[in-house]
């Protein structure tokens, strides 16, 4: 029995062996190690597009040169034929318009032919300046025709050159064609007639106008440069009959820059200011003020200054309008500061004693409104800066320190420009959350200068007024520091304490060498009376808030 069951036993560990030997997974064959994966190579940063210079001196380069080459050689033609006298005016015309025109229609071919080459567009710039060129000839030159068909005509070739340029999308015709364009009244000697101005002007609408299309910053910068000094001259050149014309084309030219300006903002609005709409908007306050003065002054200075704080005050609503807008923020706040910049300068020719501090108060108040309405912190610094210009013209002419010895001129003009002074620091003070302890402290010191001037002019600036002045320096200083303990201000009573010790610095210093020895025992007797009321004062109250 217990062999068979021994037997069972051995039985069944041997079909167990073989069970396990039919299902284990065969052995796998030895493999040799393999290498560790290489890390991966890092992305190849892309290239910008390589500088192929064969292409830019074979292509543009050429195509420009030409272009330009082809310009002067009209002009030149011009020349020649006048100086020579080879061909009477009309057959030069009517030659010079002939090529130009062949000239444009080879552009074209050459466009739509054989695809937008350097070639192609450099052919039609010099084609569009070589036309200008030509109908400035016409008009302005030979007067071979009336100023009105020729304006007429320089209209269409304007009007033209914009359409090309802005349709081609070519720098290359806004460059040669419009600058050149721009220059024909000077190349073909027309000299500084109206004709010739108007030429210009015309010209320089067309390159605003591809500006505000295209957005070509450089070309504002360029057209601007090439234009002035024809308009200076212009300028220069005019009569006195022709006051109110010169009047009228300086605020059409001032209109076409800042419409340059500020239209290239308005298609390509930017969150910084840009160095070319800058500098224009700044150039061209400066060149038209300038130039408006220059006419007007000699002749009718009345009217230049109305024309100073006209211009001023269309750069300030000007830049508020911007800041309203969706140009950027830094260009209207540009304008306003030039604005308020250009009426500083008016006021100032304009004006004078009380009335210019009045002016400056006037606009410090206004700048700090405008500020606080449209959130510009900026606008407070155009403020402060005109509350200085108050502050300084009254501490240097109405009321200037030595003021305090001798008196002043006028006591009434003085205390009204002082008042106006300090009542601006007190209005810009609601508008200036930050700086406005400063202004309250800056009006008080102004209320308390013109105290102190009343004072010195009214004792008859002698030993005695110098008495008193220490005293209301003094008593002055002791109610701020009682005050201040009072109503726990501590503004006020550190600003009573300050005027205490610039009270007893003046009896130490100014009294005790100046003053005889009666003045000087009263002002020594009354200080240190009221000095210890001070301190008995400052005592008690304080004993008392601790209790």
């Amino acid at each position: 029995m217990e062999a068979s069951v021994e037997a069972r036993l051995q039985d069944l560990e041997g079909r167990m062996r073989r069970l396990e030997a039919a299902v284990a997974p065969p052995k796998p064959f030895p493999v040799a190690p393999q290498p560790a994966p290489l890390p991966p190579r890092p992305p190849e940063s892309p290239r910008g597009p390589q500088l192929d210079l064969e292409e830019l001196l074979g292509g543009r380069v050429l195509a420009w040169v030409g272009g330009a080459a082809v310009v002067l050689g009209v002009v030149f033609f011009l020349a020649l034929a006048i100086h020579r006298g080879w061909i009477d005016e009309p057959t030069r015309v009517a030659l010079a318009f002939a090529g130009s025109t062949a000239l444009f229609g080879v552009g074209l071919w050459l466009y739509e032919r054989q695809g937008r080459t350097q070639a192609a567009l450099a052919t039609m710039a010099a084609a569009i300046a070589a036309l200008y060129a030509s109908d400035t000839a016409a008009t302005a030159l030979y007067h071979l025709v009336s100023p009105a068909v020729g304006l007429a005509v320089g209209g269409v070739i304007g009007l033209v050159a914009t359409i090309v340029a802005v349709r081609w999308e070519s720098q290359v015709v806004a460059g040669i064609g419009v600058v050149g364009a721009l220059l024909a009244p000077v190349l073909v000697d027309a000299g500084t007639t109206n004709a010739s101005l108007a030429f210009m002007a015309i010209a320089l609408g067309s390159a605003v106008g591809i500006l505000l299309w295209r957005r070509w910053g450089w070309l504002a910068g360029l057209a601007y440069v090439v234009s002035l000094p024809q308009l200076v001259v212009w300028v220069s050149a005019s009569e006195d009959a022709h006051r109110l014309l010169v009047l009228v084309v300086l605020g059409v030219f001032w209109a076409l820059y800042v419409a340059g300006a500020l239209g290239y903002e308005l298609r390509e609005p930017t969150a910084k200011l840009r160095v070319v709409s800058t500098l224009l908007l700044l150039a061209n306050a400066g060149v038209t003020a300038a130039l408006c003065w220059g006419v007007l002054h000699d002749r009718d200075p009345t009217a230049a200054k109305a024309w100073l704080l006209a211009i001023a005050a269309a750069h300030v609503g000007l830049g508020v309008a911007v800041l309203r807008s969706r140009i950027s923020g830094e260009i209207g706040a540009l304008l306003v500061a030039v604005g308020a910049a250009l009426a500083a300068v008016g006021l100032s020719v304009v004006l004078s004693g009380p009335a210019l501090v009045a002016g400056y108060a006037a606009e410090a108040v206004l700048l700090s409104l405008a500020a606080r309405r449209t959130a510009e912190d900026r606008g407070h610094i155009g403020a402060g800066a005109f509350l200085a210009l108050a502050i300084g013209h009254v501490l240097a002419f109405e009321a200037p320190p030595d003021a305090l010895a001798y008196g002043v001129d006028s006591l009434p003009t003085a205390l009204v420009g002082l008042a106006l002074a300090a009542g601006a620091c007190l209005a810009c003070a609601w508008a200036f959350d930050v700086w406005r302890p400063v202004l309250v402290g800056v009006a008080a010191v102004l209320g308390l200068y013109a105290g102190s001037v009343a004072i010195v002019d009214a004792a008859g600036a002698d030993q005695g007024a110098q008495l008193l002045l220490s005293a209301f320096w003094t008593v002055t200083g002791l109610a701020a520091l009682v005050v201040g303990l009072v109503r726990d201000l501590r503004p006020l009573r550190l600003g009573g304490l300050t005027l205490l010790g610039v009270a007893v610095g003046k009896v130490f210093v100014v009294d005790l060498a100046a003053l005889e020895s009666v003045y000087r025992v009263g002002s020594f007797l009354a200080l240190g009376l009221l000095l210890h009321a001070g301190a008995f004062a400052n005592q008690r109250i304080r004993t008392r808030a601790r209790s």
